[in-house]
């Protein structure tokens, strides 16, 4: 790939990335000097300001990362639209994260998830879940997130890695440390519009090339538009998504500290549950503006040596100049969404689960939100070495074992937190095993997966995602027998129900609207 995009770029398109850049400041300038005087809940929660627009366009901006624009036209160029399976079975954990795990964050005021399961069983499974917490936004978020996004930004630029992501690292780290999670809601509501736009139109300029949707459905193979693969299928049976897949989304969705924050952040609960909602029909683009690229890519240019260039080679060779200065804008936006939205989920944790609780419980709000910020400038420099590290290593290979590293982390979390929720008996000695004991167990088998006993020469194993929901099984089952042996049981205080507020009609409407249209494009997308 080398230069391909810089080799391509006109004066347009670098008066276009100049002119995105300032705008981009000038809205973090404008969100974060809005108030002077920052306190914790508008560093980390933004006053509890968010409405349900800024919420959806949020959680969607945390979520979708450069390795999904690439990956997912990957997908599609090499398999067709099983890939969105990903994006669209999301709903239904979107619906339990608004519709059960909401109302009891907001209720129990929490800034954290940490915090949240420290309100239920004390002090020590709140230390446990919060070095968890931080551990996995280092790793899953930050490093991972950089690191592809210094892939991409090599892959444009031709610079070396080491300048790719401390560029990126300064310009997400700045909307966190200066304006916190309003100005990064604000950034990521004007970021989201831009990628739609962007997308669609490589979209569109690519169907009129293969000459309309007809033509595009007839010229490639039929289990293309297929998202039920077969069980005989070697990379997505449809077992293997329908089990494993939750363990991971329950895990993502509803108990992510860079997921959930911008729900705590919320207005009102009404507000958190219709934003929630709206990023459930933000991920029904995800099949026009991500995968369809690769599926027309396959169309246009059938002999690419590598699946993995299927959007550089859409747009290199069908945007006109100013508008390949575009996609690199839109690359850098969808970046600095994520990276900027982990560091602020980093510091909250941080600043309230470790620093406010066991280093100094004196502290005023000025010093936890001091401390957010340094952990920010921390992150961004254990990211940096991490994203070179993992460079160093293996490249992009390590990319792909990292994913599957995620669903050998979601199972105890994905446990733990459906068991709080569900079954009042769940103890506190249980909760604190899946932990840590649970952990150190999905992980080593993940360790014996990826590395000791690879699945490539090692046909024992079953495919990752089913290993995935076999391991929350075990650990779920060990949990309940836990909490039933448990002779120090003192029932912890439930929900009450009552008090829990109830959801309002239009937002009941909303979710039956939306399970109604993903029904329906089940049904379309199936059986070709």
């Amino acid at each position: 790939m080398g230069n391909n995009l810089l080799g391509h770029l006109s004066l347009w398109d670098y008066a276009i990335v100049a002119a995105y850049v300032v705008i981009l400041v000038g809205i973090g300038y404008r969100a974060s000097a809005s108030k002077k005087e920052q306190t914790e809940d508008s560093q980390f929660l933004a006053s509890k300001s968010l409405g349900w627009a800024s919420i959806g366009f949020n959680m969607w901006g945390t979520n979708v990362g450069p390795s999904m624009l690439l990956a997912f036209a990957s997908i599609g160029y090499s398999t067709g639209i099983v890939a969105v399976n990903f994006e669209w079975y999301a709903f239904v954990f979107l619906f339990l994260l608004a519709t059960v795990f909401a109302p009891r964050y907001l209720a129990a005021r929490v800034s954290t998830m940490p915090g949240f399961m420290g309100q239920q069983y004390g002090g020590s499974t709140q230390n446990i879940l919060a070095w968890y917490a931080l551990i996995k936004i280092l790793i899953s978020w930050l490093s991972l997130g950089l690191f592809s996004g210094g892939v991409l930004v090599r892959q444009i630029l031709g610079i070396p890695m080491w300048q790719s992501v401390i560029v990126l690292v300064l310009f997400a780290g700045f909307f966190t440390f200066a304006g916190g999670l309003k100005a990064i809601a604000k950034v990521n509501v004007f970021q989201m519009l831009l990628l739609i736009g962007v997308s669609l139109t490589l979209t569109v300029i690519g169907v009129l090339k293969v000459g309309g949707l007809t033509q595009l459905w007839h010229s490639v193979p039929g289990h293309y538009w297929n998202l039920v693969q077969p069980a005989s299928d070697p990379k997505y049976p449809w077992y293997a998504i329908l089990l494993g897949y939750p363990v991971s989304a329950v895990a993502f969705f509803c108990t992510d500290q860079a997921m959930v924050q911008s729900v705590l952040g919320a207005r009102s609960l009404e507000q958190g549950q219709l934003g929630v909602n709206f990023i459930g029909w933000l991920k029904i683009l995800s099949l026009p503006l991500f995968i369809l690229t690769g599926v027309l890519c396959y169309v246009l240019f059938p002999h690419l040596a590598d699946p993995n260039q299927a959007y550089m080679t859409m747009v290199t060779s069908l945007f006109p100049a100013g508008m390949k200065g575009l996609v690199i804008v839109v690359l850098i936006a969808v970046l600095v969404g994520t990276i900027s939205s982990s560091l602020n989920a980093l510091s909250t944790v941080f600043a309230m689960d470790v620093y406010a609780r066991n280093i100094n419980p004196q502290a005023s709000e000025k010093d936890v939100v001091r401390i957010g910020r340094l952990t920010v400038l921390v992150g961004c420099a254990f990211a940096v070495l991490m994203a070179l590290a993992i460079d160093a290593v293996k490249g992009l290979n390590l990319f792909d074992v990292f994913q599957a590293v995620l669903g050998f982390i979601a199972p105890p979390l994905s446990a733990v937190f459906l068991l709080t929720v569900f079954w009042p008996r769940t103890t506190r000695r249980a909760v604190n095993a899946i932990l840590s004991a649970g952990s150190a167990f999905s992980l080593g088998v993940g360790v014996l997966y990826l590395w000791v006993l690879p699945p490539s020469q090692y046909a024992f194993w079953p495919h990752y995602l089913v290993l995935s929901f076999l391991l929350f099984v075990v650990l779920l089952l060990a949990a309940v027998v836990i909490s039933l042996l448990d002779g120090t049981h003192q029932p912890r205080v439930p929900f009450d129900r009552s008090a829990l507020p109830a959801t309002s009609r239009r937002v009941q409407l909303l979710w039956a609207a939306l399970a109604v249209v993903m029904v329906g494009l089940y049904v379309v997308f199936n059986g070709h």
